[in-house]
């Protein structure tokens, strides 16, 4: 059901930050979306669209889900009380998600990465995907595979005219 509302674009979505290199490096089984445990600060300069997911990834703890290494660059108009761009950040999913999460972490070595930030009826979510490492030989494969098609479909299109 989760994965469902993930893949959703509505209008009331505004999109803050993307990891694009994550499709590369990942092949992504899964998706789902959480929501941030956040201070004000960190909410306002999300607004500003100074989030960098790049090399952040979903620990476990106690079993609960922490973002980490997902730099939120302290707020402009702060005048003292900012908050660490570093800090690890709570993630808030459903016991049974996270259960059934953690399970396929530590049984099949999968790992849990955060795909994109964005803005939801005003509230701050994560899409996280449960996503399995390529190596770089996969990598070029896919790359090229993905050139293969689009040159067919250029071929197809051109015949086509």
């Amino acid at each position: 059901m989760a994965e469902k509302k993930a893949e959703k674009k509505p209008s009331d979505m505004k999109m803050v930050a993307e990891n694009r290199k994550a499709r590369h490096d990942y092949e992504i089984m899964d998706r789902m979306e959480a929501g941030l445990v956040l201070l004000g600060t960190e909410v306002k300069s999300a607004r500003q669209g100074r989030v960098n997911l790049k090399d952040s990834y979903v620990s476990t703890r106690g079993g609960e889900l922490f973002l980490v290494q997902c730099h939120i660059s302290p707020y402009t108009h702060s005048s003292y009380d900012n908050h660490d761009p570093h800090r690890e950040r709570k993630l808030l999913m459903h016991k049974q998600e996270i259960r059934r999460l953690i399970g396929k972490i530590t049984e099949r070595g999968l790992t849990l990465i955060p795909l994109r930030v964005y803005f939801r009826k005003g509230r701050l979510k994560v899409e996280l995907g449960l996503a399995k490492g390529r190596k770089a030989h996969d990598r070029r494969a896919v790359v090229r595979e993905r050139e293969q098609k689009r040159d067919v479909e250029a071929q197809l299109k051109e015949r086509n005219r």
